[in-house]
């Protein structure tokens, strides 16, 4: 199996059903820290920085994955911290396109300083 941050995501306009829960959890293994929420529809992770210009930079590298995969997260952020949240709205639960961007965000702070 290839490593999830080295997929794309797949298009999802709905009519498909979200992971079922066995799947869902062999691929939130594959990314560190990710927990579910809402009733196990969603994945999130809570990350913390040094300073506001650096919560706010990875917000901006957080937008750029989404827009290179076309695929969207909820982000709030703060001072200090920025919660990302994935969920596949058009199948009201979890694909793996959640779990590739889930991926390749943790990728991008492997080479944080």
């Amino acid at each position: 199996m290839d490593a999830l941050e080295g997929r794309r995501c797949k298009v999802c306009e709905g009519g498909v059903a979200p992971l079922d829960e066995a799947a869902a959890r062999a691929l939130l293994a594959q990314v560190d820290q990710w927990t579910f929420t809402d009733e196990g529809r969603a994945i999130e992770r809570t990350f913390t920085f040094k300073n506001y210009y650096r919560t706010v930079a990875f917000v901006n590298a957080v937008a750029w994955i989404a827009h290179q995969e076309d695929h969207h997260p909820d982000i709030s952020f703060g001072y200090k911290q920025c919660r990302v949240r994935y969920a596949t709205h058009s199948i009201g639960g979890l694909s793996e396109n959640d779990f590739i961007c889930a991926a390749k965000i943790d990728r991008l702070l492997a080479h944080a300083d």
